[in-house]
């Protein structure tokens, strides 16, 4: 399941709909409106195989990643939230499920930082360009 922190603006989840990816947005979807941050991490947990996608960097300083789901941090500005996370879905390391469940990512234009369960430190990914 893909979803989108509610503060992403809505032509950014229209765009992200009309390239038909499946996304869900807190408030609208899933959850409630309005839900702080410490909110929704159990959320995550009731739910299967979540990719959370937010432009908030505080889900990547302090967040522990858990086996059931997957945060994204994007750190671009919004009007490029849609393009990132179809950017960041179509990226061989992370374009299925089950290659993002664990991961905490922040996501940017010069690249990728990775947070793993069982691994101390980050790890950097750079953009492929894609054929």
């Amino acid at each position: 399941m893909i979803v989108l922190d509610e503060n992403v603006i809505e032509n950014q989840a229209q765009l992200l709909r009309s390239w038909r990816v499946p996304i869900r947005q807190i408030g609208r979807d899933v959850g409630r409106q309005g839900m702080q941050d410490d909110e929704l991490i159990p959320l995550f947990h009731s739910l299967s195989r979540v990719t959370f996608f937010s432009r908030d960097l505080r889900f990547y300083t302090r967040e522990i990643p858990h086996a059931n789901y997957c945060l994204v941090v994007l750190a671009v500005e919004q009007q490029e939230t849609a393009f990132f996370v179809r950017r960041f879905l179509k990226h061989p390391n992370f374009n299925a499920a089950q290659k993002r469940m664990g991961l905490i990512v922040q996501a940017g234009h010069s690249g990728l930082r990775v947070r793993t369960l069982n691994q101390p430190g980050d790890v950097t990914i750079s953009w492929l360009k894609l054929v």
